[in-house]
């Protein structure tokens, strides 16, 4: 039960939620106020994201698309009804969450927001020379013409005539829109020195004595004896480029083709994650990317890049930071163009009310960071005109600066001062402070968790004896002593993105925070920089790829170590303990439930009869390890497995997701329902093994609630006396105070960013600084 329950007496100003069992949820139920700000807490998979999200919003949403006509419902994407016996006044909802926007080539910061498009408006109809419609200065739409048929009535009678037509564009022929052109890099497919005999080929797979070698020396094109630095131009060209051509070898008719197209077919057009891991790095080596040489990377052609409105082209103003482009923008006058001005300026003013002033149009979408995505998303909801809306905020504070939180929490609050709802899972207490109504979780993770602990305001949170009440307030200290570096990585003259010409050594063998506001080039000096070196883990926050059928247990690789384990007890095949081959059940193939398509209505899923939910058949079940069978073993914990798997590597991996925090995680449960944070330190568990290694941490409290910061902090300390470095990019004032060193970037974000403004302790930056940083943490450990 709820320690400070909260009835509110007008019914229809609550979200009830009756009986709500998604996931880990127990038979909860809560009302939440209307028109309120209200903030879930709780720690990592207490159930949160379940309430919130999978039950909540997916119900609103649900309900909205039952409105749509069953023609249209086919085309949509389809939501299964949540596990709730009742869910009463659910007002629309929108989801702002932290998915990372799509990796498309095409897409960019422009197209994605819709500003790209207003300027296209904007150029086509104020431009000088003018070059055509808003298509004109589009890099997704190509120039063609041609002819075609067209039917028309004419006096009664259809009519056949073939026009001609012209479709202007404004897509770099040279590129393709894409703003840069690859080319294979030859020192990384052969070794010039030596012939083909001798081994030349270095490209994965391509032995000298083997087949896809013996293609090339028994062409009779060359001589296989010759190094490649001696062939003449001709030998080249068809060891290179040569057209597909019958030949025969050893009396067999084959066909020869150049090196390139060869290996472009067979490794460079294939799906990069498909590849495996060695034949990805080579790819990854052999592939450069350039700036394209006919448009200069704008992906525009000449057509678009020649008008311009007071000496500026449309690439110009993609290219510009948005704060600059916002200057430009107000100097902009022309009365034909007033209504378009007006929504062009209060988008692109949206963007620095959000605080991503530092971006320019023509960033790639994919580039972008989950937390930069979110605040992306909220741009076209601020001007919005609707009210009584529910906003749904998946921890808007991620990626955030303290310095910026304050900004974020503005804009909250401006949401619901317009009349709507606002529902916020977060961790911050920055961001908790200003909540109107707080619903906690717990009391702890997966199936230790999923019950409400409390619900009332800020105030009488503090005064509960719950974790989050406990630790609302908790403030880690700064060290007494800090490590002594082992050396430094030297970084020189980093220049990628806005950073400026920059010199800075990244000690070895202690924790070292790199920290600075968002877009003041913390990833652009670290990724872009440390992989470089040797023996570099980067553990982020992407996705782990897999389907449904991909659990930590497969992902981590103790399910082979079980599987085998298994088969030895029991005298039989690994094979026989896979639900997705052999052991499968034969009624729902190893899913454990039965999927009905509906067509135009939502998917059921409804638990398999045979298996009961194991995915396993009946025959696997009868096989045990220990007294218990491979079905019961999946549904464990990381951390009840660890003690009933008690040696071995798989046991070490067990004990290393214990570590990082994830001991709730089940084995068996579905990958895609990990968060972000959860994704990262999954990816720690099992990168944990090296010794000596360089650790690349991005963020890693994401996703952490208040009481497990500390054991995150104890974790890197554990990683760096066990003889590691570790360098984390973090905004974090508990992480700044657990440093050895701190490396601050500023002083502001984009172009007023991009330089060290400070290197030292945590102590000396407390105390001497001036930085944003050093402002936010003075007040943190003086708090």
């Amino acid at each position: 039960m709820p320690e400070t329950a909260v009835h509110i007496a007008d019914s229809h100003n609550v979200i009830r939620v009756v009986g709500a069992r998604e996931n880990n949820l127990k038979n909860v139920d809560v009302e939440i106020p209307k028109h309120r700000l209200t903030v879930f807490t709780g720690v990592s998979g207490s159930g949160k994201s379940s309430l919130v999200f999978a039950t909540i919003a997916n119900e609103s949403q649900r309900l909205i698309n039952e409105t749509y006509p069953t023609f249209v419902q086919q085309f949509m994407g389809q939501l299964s009804r949540p596990d709730v016996d009742a869910l009463e006044n659910v007002s629309p909802a929108i989801v702002v969450d932290q998915e990372r926007m799509g990796a498309n080539a095409r897409s960019t910061v422009g197209t994605a927001t819709d500003v790209h498009a207003m300027l296209r408006l904007l150029f086509s109809r104020i431009g000088s020379p003018h070059v055509g419609s808003p298509q004109a200065f589009s890099f997704n739409v190509p120039s063609v013409s041609g002819a075609g048929a067209v039917t028309f009535e004419k006096g009664g009678k259809k009519v056949k005539e073939r026009r001609s037509f012209q479709v202007t564009g404004g897509m770099c022929a040279r590129c393709e829109g894409l703003g840069q052109v690859s080319d294979v890099d030859l020192d990384e497919l052969f070794d010039r020195s030596k012939s083909l005999a001798d081994g030349a080929i270095t490209i994965p797979g391509y032995n000298a004595d083997g087949w896809m070698v013996r293609g090339f020396t028994e062409s009779g094109f060359f001589d296989p004896a010759k190094p490649i630095q001696d062939f003449t131009e001709q030998e080249l060209a068809d060891f290179l480029y040569k057209e597909p051509t019958k030949v025969k070898i050893q009396n067999i008719n084959m066909t020869y083709e150049g090196l390139i197209p060869k290996i472009t077919k067979s490794m460079l057009q294939k799906d990069r994650d498909a590849l495996q891991p060695h034949i990805r790095a080579f790819v990854d080596r052999a592939v450069k990317f350039m700036p394209c040489p006919e448009c200069k990377g704008t992906r525009l052609n000449e057509g678009a890049r020649s008008s311009t409105i007071g000496g500026v082209s449309i690439a110009d103003a993609a290219a510009m930071q948005l704060t600059d482009l916002s200057a430009w923008l107000d100097t902009v006058d022309d009365p034909s163009v007033a209504p378009l001005m007006s929504g062009l300026r209060q988008t692109v003013a949206s963007f620095l009310e959000i605080g991503l002033g530092y971006l320019s149009l023509e960033r790639a979408s994919g580039t972008l960071s989950g937390g930069e995505a979110q605040r992306i998303k909220m741009i076209r909801h601020l001007g919005s005109s609707l009210t009584d809306v529910t906003y749904v905020f998946d921890e808007p504070t991620a990626g955030l600066h303290p310095h910026d939180i304050q900004r974020m929490n503005g804009l909250l609050q401006l949401l619901r001062d317009k009349g709507n709802t606002v529902l916020v899972v977060e961790h911050k207490p920055e961001v908790i402070e200003i909540a109107d109504h707080v619903v906690d979780l717990g009391p702890g993770a997966g199936r230790a968790g999923g019950q409400i602990m409390f619900e009332g305001d800020v105030a009488a949170l503090r005064a509960s004896d719950t974790i989050t009440g406990r630790f609302f307030d908790h403030r880690a200290r700064l060290k007494e002593s800090t490590r002594t570096a082992r050396g430094a990585l030297e970084i020189r003259g980093a220049t990628q993105h806005n950073l400026k010409d920059v010199d800075v050594d990244v000690p070895l063998g202690i924790l070292t925070v790199v920290t600075g506001v968002a877009g003041s080039g913390k990833s652009s000096l670290i990724h872009g920089n440390v992989p470089a070196f040797d023996d570099v883990v980067v553990v982020d926050q992407s996705p782990i790829k897999g389907s449904r059928r991909s659990s930590p247990a497969t992902y981590t690789g103790v399910l082979d170590a079980v599987r085998a384990a298994f088969a030895k007890a029991n005298g039989v095949k690994p094979g026989l303990f896979s639900a997705n081959s052999e052991g499968a059940c034969p009624a729902c193939k190893g899913l454990g439930v039965i999927i009905t398509n509906l067509g135009f209505t939502q998917t059921v899923e409804t638990l398999c009869d045979l298996c009961e939910g194991s995915g396993f058949s009946d025959e696997v079940l009868e096989y045990t390890l220990d007294g218990k069978n491979i079905a019961e073993v999946l549904a464990m914990t990381a951390a009840e497995a660890s003690e009933f798997i008690s040696k071995g590597p798989a046991h070490t991996t067990l004990a290393r997701m214990v570590d990082v925090g994830l001991g709730y995680l089940t084995l068996g449960q579905s990958l895609n329902t990990l968060s972000g944070g959860e994704r990262q330190r999954l990816k720690l568990a099992i990168s944990m093994a090296k010794k000596g290694a360089i650790y690349v941490l991005d963020e890693p409290t994401t996703g952490l609630h208040l009481a497990d910061v500390d054991n995150l902090l104890a974790l890197l300390d554990r990683l760096v006396e066990a003889g590691n470095s570790v360098i984390v990019i973090e905004h974090h004032q508990a992480v700044m105070a657990h440093a050895d060193w701190i490396i601050d970037l500023g002083p502001g974000a984009g172009h007023d960013g991009g330089e060290i403004v400070f290197e030292g302790t945590p102590a000396d930056l407390v105390a001497k600084a001036e930085t944003l940083t050093a402002q936010h943490l003075r007040a943190y450990v003086g708090g």
